[in-house]
């Protein structure tokens, strides 16, 4: 069974506290990212790094633009490109279509609707995978589904959900509170919901393999093959 690789993205942005959170956001969803502040050495960057998508700010103090970044990247290849800017008017929009962007986002902008714009433009654009696996674990996101050594775990639909979240941040420590806020929402208090549904997770995972998720006393859960 083939399986992709996580798309990787790429975020040009010179506000520092605007970079990391995006960049801290987008790996939580499973993506691979790499953050620059600057686009003064765009070329070396794509070829080494090749992106799948790039996240622009068109207006950089340093070196050049959004625009002529997107041209560069336009240059090198066929990647979607999403334009972060102040600027809400309509000359500055139109001269983003025109410099090769796909989609444009006015600061400021709710993560959650960057976070569906980029998922969306990855599956137009055919470069979101669809398969993770961990050691003997398949977890299929399109189908919701979870084979582990060829056998479906029948998992609830909150277990498939801490899941993919654990899978999707292989050999990163999620806290509790991490996990509530990724599985249940900004609202969810109670970390005896993670307790909970940890333990049936890995009681169905353990079942037909060895310990794939792994506690680390007094900071949270670690998904390890």
């Amino acid at each position: 069974m083939l399986l992709q690789e996580p798309s990787r993205l790429l975020v040009v942005e010179d506000e520092a506290s605007i970079r990391r959170a995006l960049t801290a956001a987008l790996r939580a969803e499973g993506y691979g990212v790499r953050g620059e502040a600057t686009g003064e050495s765009i070329e070396e960057v794509a070829a080494s790094f090749r992106p799948h998508l790039a996240l622009l700010d068109i207006r950089l103090p340093v070196g050049p633009d959004g625009y002529e970044i997107a041209r560069v990247l336009r240059r090198q290849g066929d990647l979607p490109i999403i334009f972060l800017t102040a600027a809400d008017a309509l000359r500055a929009r139109l001269d983003g279509f025109a410099a090769g962007g796909d989609d444009y986002l006015v600061k400021p902008f709710a993560l959650d609707e960057l976070l569906a714009r980029v998922k969306a433009l990855l599956r137009r654009s055919g470069r979101t995978p669809t398969r993770r696996q961990v050691g003997d674990l398949i977890v299929d996101e399109d189908g919701r589904s979870a084979v582990r050594s060829g056998t479906d775990l029948e998992l609830t639909r909150k277990e498939y959900d801490v899941l993919v979240v654990l899978v999707r941040n292989v050999g990163q420590v999620l806290s509790k509170g991490q996990i509530l806020r990724l599985v249940w929402g900004y609202d969810a208090y109670d970390e005896n919901l993670i307790e909970v549904h940890m333990s049936s997770l890995r009681r169905k995972l353990e079942a037909v393999g060895p310990r794939l998720i792994h506690t680390v006393r007094g900071v949270g859960y670690v998904m390890r093959p």
